[in-house]
């Protein structure tokens, strides 16, 4: 059994690689070849919660286990078996591989969403996640305008500043969340705010949107307006979706949730934009299935490099 950590991760996965192991995860999802079990949650007196998640895809299943607490900072873990006979593959140090799963899903819905020649990019957020959404967003589509604003206006400065010199791009800080988004083709959101950090008449009509940064029912990132607006709503997974996507939760009836489909169908040609005009959005929660091809691979990229020890 391996033990994996966040440099071997960092070594043996890109974000290209990412994006296609996403795309074939949710290729099998449709298909019924592979399977996802939504997160759970323990939420002890102390506000220290334990995280739980697992999924099947392939020849390998695994859950991912990870604790919060508001006063630390989360550390994340994969647990890797065999789908033939159960047999424990690897523990995997797992909070870049969540980063870049995450980012790669996004990816994989941009590239199928967004309107073909897509150019401008507005994110909000510029902590953990948000550096992989911007990494995936480029590994899909040739974005010439990037702009980022988060409240931090010192974390946005170096935030931008890092992704220019890492990407080989230019980010541009821009002066509030409106002057980041307003016109955008496609925007990211990624923060962990609790309520909107942008309003519907800033977002043109046909834009993409990606929103990452909520997985919890009492907190969104994205007002009720925009979100009734658009024309095409994809999740990650409908019945995760209904526990902890606080952006529909909250802006939804009951009858609503008829309009919203999963990614797979998208993956699988069964759903997508139908015009220049509409307006198109992807809620991501981060699904265990998405951990398990992720981790299999890097699984494999380590074993061929007799990397890891037990």
């Amino acid at each position: 059994m391996l033990y994996l950590t966040e440099a071997d991760v960092r070594r043996f996965l890109s974000m290209r690689e990412c994006v296609e192991l996403m795309r074939g995860a949710f290729e099998r999802l449709a298909s019924g070849a592979a399977i996802n079990q939504p997160r759970r949650r323990l939420v002890l007196p102390t506000h220290s919660t334990l995280h739980y998640m697992a999924g099947s895809d392939g020849r390998y299943f695994g859950a991912k286990i990870y604790s919060t607490n508001p006063g630390r900072a989360p550390h994340f873990l994969f647990l890797l078996y065999r789908a033939e006979d159960g047999a424990p593959l690897a523990l995997v140090e797992a909070n870049h591989l969540g980063q870049i799963r995450t980012g790669a899903a996004s990816g994989l819905a941009t590239s199928l969403l967004a309107r073909p020649g897509s150019k401008v990019l507005g994110i909000v957020g510029s902590g953990f996640q948000a550096r992989t959404q911007l990494e995936a967003m480029l590994a899909v589509l040739p974005f010439e305008d990037i702009r980022v604003w988060s409240r931090s206006a010192e974390k946005c400065a170096h935030f931008a500043q890092e992704c220019s010199e890492a990407f080989g791009v230019t980010v541009r800080v821009a002066t509030s969340a409106e002057a980041a988004v307003r016109d955008a083709d496609v925007v990211v959101t990624a923060t962990g705010s609790a309520v909107p950090v942008i309003e519907a008449p800033w977002i043109r009509a046909g834009a993409h949107l990606n929103a990452m940064g909520s997985n919890q029912a009492g907190r969104r990132e994205l007002p009720p307006d925009l979100v009734t607006r658009a024309g095409l709503i994809a999740v990650d997974n409908l019945e995760q979706s209904r526990m902890e996507s606080g952006d529909l939760l909250m802006a939804f009836e009951e009858r609503d949730w008829d309009r919203v489909i999963e990614l797979q169908e998208v993956v699988a040609g069964r759903a997508g934009r139908t015009s220049p005009e509409e307006t198109t959005m992807f809620k991501s929660n981060g699904l265990a299935v998405e951990d398990v091809a992720a981790a299999g691979f890097v699984y494999e990229r380590a074993v061929e490099a007799e990397k890891g020890y037990s």
